[in-house]
């Protein structure tokens, strides 16, 4: 929360008048500075990066290091072949304009010169390969574009608001990498608080006027970041847990006593994967179509808001298994086996996951996410596929592939046939949080050859694989956090 202002002054003498219109004016400034600070929920703030462009219109009980492995590609990227939120009404949030015809899920991407509320810079949660600015990309106007719904006001993240929300409260995300992308994104926002961009600029913490002296005692957690900018940090979370390969992690803030999860589960159900940390397999994926996986499943209950998310894992060769007989595959040329196809297990994983949320007698507020759609031309990953593009593509531009559709088909019909048929009458709270479209838009926000430090530092036409899936940071990503919270609060 952004703290007081708080004023330390030593007594002026109250005999010398030719100070009074001195105090007066002060007094004015500072109280008109107090006013402004309580109302900068909304006030942006310009990225701090220093060439802005501007658009055209085992587990182990400690801290990660600072450098951690990228991910390969491999772990993403396959060979292809209603009940009402019982929250308090946000005062700080812009209302919609029609609640009842609001979808916040279309819209357009427009110009926003204010940028990002957090810089590669000033958030350290950002893993490298995601670091687009740290790594070299040259160009920035991918930074400065919003989401606007057509039909009602998306207001901007409120970290104050959300943690004060998240009191007491626990969070997971549930998925492969994409939901760890997002959590980085969730972590980088609430670490920078919000951004207030001050009138004018206090030359000095101490003054005197021949009489006396007075000073300004500055917030503990303010960080200056240029004339006239501070950051109000609201908390910086603490890492309390990795795994061994830090895929899962947890964060803790402890003033608001609020856990931030991140679960590794890339298929949602249980899989026998061989693959090591570079993506590379020594034999095919083993999927239970029976089974949840154990590793989020035990975890469920002790979760008050979940998001839940899958999908380009299931594009890989894999071996179907029922009651632990194989029952046929995916892409498994060679073998006697019946392909039953991505979209056979994709269905039964997804009926699963929804029959165990809305079936568990946790009363938790559930988030399902639809699918991330990549944006690979000219090849795919794994044969020189890239995302050379830096601005979004406008309505109509753009066709979504045919597998994106599938997958995004599955998860709507299962999720409108699970809350017709169960509806959520134990208390849960389900949701779709469908980001598929407006990410679609979004080719320029993707890492591409800048997963790497500086790829083409030693040769300017070096080939370079490309990650045209996962986003850069900040980036797109960090408007799905802005309908996170719109959906919290106005459901």
């Amino acid at each position: 929360m952004v703290q007081e202002m708080r004023f330390e002054m030593n007594p002026f003498s109250l005999h010398q008048h030719n100070h009074t219109f001195v105090k007066c004016a002060l007094c004015f400034v500072l109280m008109g500075l107090a006013v402004r600070l309580w109302f900068s929920d909304s006030i942006r703030f310009s990225s701090a990066v220093d060439s802005v462009e501007t658009p055209p219109e085992g587990k182990t009980e400690s801290l990660a290091p600072e450098e951690q492995k990228a991910e390969s590609l491999e772990d993403s990227l396959p060979i292809q072949t209603p009940v009402s939120v019982d929250f308090p009404g946000n005062d700080n949030q812009t209302s919609q304009k029609d609640s009842a015809k609001c979808d916040i899920f279309t819209g357009d991407w427009i110009p926003d010169p204010s940028g990002p509320v957090y810089t590669n810079e000033s958030c350290h949660a950002i893993e490298n390969h995601q670091n687009c600015m740290r790594n070299g990309r040259p160009d920035s106007g991918y930074l400065y574009w919003r989401w606007n719904p057509r039909d009602c006001e998306l207001p901007r993240f409120n970290p104050e608001r959300f943690l004060d929300l998240m009191r007491n409260k626990s969070w997971a995300f549930i998925g492969d990498s994409i939901s760890r992308n997002h959590v980085q994104s969730l972590l980088c926002i609430l670490s920078q608080g919000s951004m207030v961009d001050l009138l004018w600029t206090v030359p000095s913490t101490s003054y005197s006027d021949g009489a006396g002296s007075w000073s300004l005692t500055p917030w503990s957690n303010v960080e200056t970041l240029g004339q006239g900018l501070v950051a109000c940090v609201v908390e910086e979370a603490v890492e309390v847990y990795h795994d061994e390969e830090y895929r899962s992690k947890r964060w803790h803030f402890p003033s608001h006593n609020f856990t931030l999860s991140v679960i590794w589960t890339p298929f949602l159900i249980e899989a026998d994967i061989f693959e090591d940390i570079n993506g590379v397999s020594s034999s095919d994926v083993m999927l239970h179509l029976d089974k949840l996986d154990k590793n989020w499943t035990e975890q469920y209950k002790s979760f008050d808001y979940v998001v839940i998310a899958g999908g380009k894992w299931f594009l890989k060769t894999a071996i179907y298994y029922v009651n632990d007989t194989v029952m046929g595959c995916h892409y498994c040329p060679g073998r006697n086996l019946t392909e039953l196809g991505f979209e056979f297990a994709y269905r039964k994983a997804l009926q699963m996951i929804l029959n165990f949320v809305t079936g568990s007698d946790h009363k938790g507020f559930v988030f399902l996410r639809t699918t991330t759609p990549d944006h690979f031309e000219n090849g795919e990953w794994f044969s020189g596929g890239t995302c050379k593009r830096m601005v979004p593509f406008k309505e109509g531009e753009i066709d979504m592939r045919d597998i994106d559709r599938i997958m995004r088909d599955i998860e709507l019909e299962e999720f409108e046939k699970v809350v017709a048929d169960a509806g959520t009458e134990r208390g849960v709270i389900l949701k779709l949080l469908d980001t598929t479209h407006l990410s679609l838009l979004r080719p320029d926000g993707h890492p591409g050859p800048y997963r790497q430090f500086h790829p083409f530092a030693e040769d300017k036409n070096a080939t370079v694989q490309n990650d045209c899936l996962h986003w850069c940071l900040p980036g797109p990503i960090d408007s799905w956090n802005d309908l996170v919270m719109e959906m919290l609060v106005n459901g």
